[in-house]
């Protein structure tokens, strides 16, 4: 089966609706599919959850989506580098589920693997707990946290073929793989495509099963978050 669409406004047609919660993958702004999140913020679609391990920056990112107003939620593990996400979330313009970084991958891989919860100790006492069942074991208090199925997730990685395998690059893979498992859709911009049984088996990151569709952008600027150099001597 031929996944391959031909532009990410393409792969986004028809699938991109207000309200959806969306995931996106990416660190910072390492492994984000930027070209399905510019597509998606000309979709004009708002009112979205997104869940996403932060924000990218002002103008990068899903920091786009921010500035377009198109987000009322995200579900993220950072809050920093991003001053228009700081002036809405302080205006009471945007609503912020904080996560600690594990458990947010565990409850997008939890999603992708059929888990409708799981129990951790990470955030027992503190906000991150407020509201959600408790329980002990062994004598230590573990909470209890939901998966996350986003309606549509939108992942990064370097090479695919046509029926969807993936094969991710370095730190880029970060949360990448557990947010196309998650979604029920799920959408994946990829730097290179090779023809089926191109991939050797043993290679494979990520299973073609779980990806819907792939577009290609083989030029993507890869823009560094902050960039540090020497002095010169």
């Amino acid at each position: 089966m031929d996944k391959v669409y031909a532009s990410a406004q393409q792969a986004l047609d028809g699938v991109v609706r207000d309200g959806q919660m969306i995931a996106v993958g990416g660190f910072g702004l390492c492994g984000i599919p930027e070209a399905l999140i510019a597509a998606l913020r000309d979709s004009g679609v708002g009112q979205l959850t997104c869940v996403s391990n932060n924000a990218g920056v002002d103008s990068f990112g899903l920091g786009i989506l921010l500035q377009s107003r198109q987000v009322k939620k995200m579900i993220a593990s950072y809050v920093g580098e991003n001053k228009e996400f700081e002036r809405q979330y302080l205006a009471g313009e945007l609503e912020l589920e904080f996560t600690p970084q594990g458990t947010l991958a565990e409850r997008l891989r939890a999603g992708g693997a059929g888990i409708a919860a799981f129990y951790t100790k990470t955030g027992v006492g503190t906000m991150v707990a407020e509201g959600k069942p408790t329980q002990e074991f062994d004598g230590q208090t573990y909470v209890m946290e939901r998966s996350i199925v986003p309606d549509v997730s939108l992942a990064k990685a370097f090479v695919a073929d046509r029926s969807g395998n993936l094969v991710f690059r370095k730190t880029a893979r970060n949360f990448n793989p557990n947010v196309a498992m998650a979604g029920k859709l799920s959408i994946v911009e990829v730097e290179q495509i090779v023809e089926n049984g191109e991939l050797d088996p043993d290679q494979i990151h990520l299973p073609g099963i779980y990806v819907h569709r792939i577009v290609l952008n083989p030029n993507p600027e890869k823009r560094i978050e902050q960039r540090t150099v020497r002095s010169s001597q």
